[in-house]
């Protein structure tokens, strides 16, 4: 068993992984300041989120008749990209709102 066949298993396609890491290192390096979280947590959470929402995304976006490319593989490897870029900005949305509420005692909103 070859990695391709590993990650087919998994339901990841490695390019569309791949994209993701390389958009959450994008993220990584475009901060100000540097922590473990950017360096290390980034490109993982961008692999993941892109490994497993790309495909959603690329549905909601034929579905309003969004301008893609004409290559399949372009459209998937591009939005894997931006999904790996954006899923760490809100894994810190996420992280910072949390933080925040258990600082403060509050309840979660409903």
């Amino acid at each position: 068993m070859n990695i391709n066949d590993f990650f087919d298993a998994m339901g990841i396609k490695l390019g569309v992984a791949v994209a993701g890491l390389m958009g959450g290192i994008l993220r990584g390096l475009s901060r100000r300041r540097y922590t473990a979280r950017e360096i290390f947590v980034s490109p993982i959470c961008g692999a993941i989120a892109a490994a497993y929402l790309t495909e959603p995304v690329l549905y909601y976006l034929r579905s309003i008749n969004w301008p893609l490319p004409d290559v399949e593989q372009s459209a998937m490897n591009s939005t894997a990209f931006l999904v790996g870029v954006c899923a760490m900005w809100i894994a810190d949305i996420m992280f910072d709102e949390m933080t925040r509420r258990f600082k403060s005692g509050r309840p979660p909103a409903p």
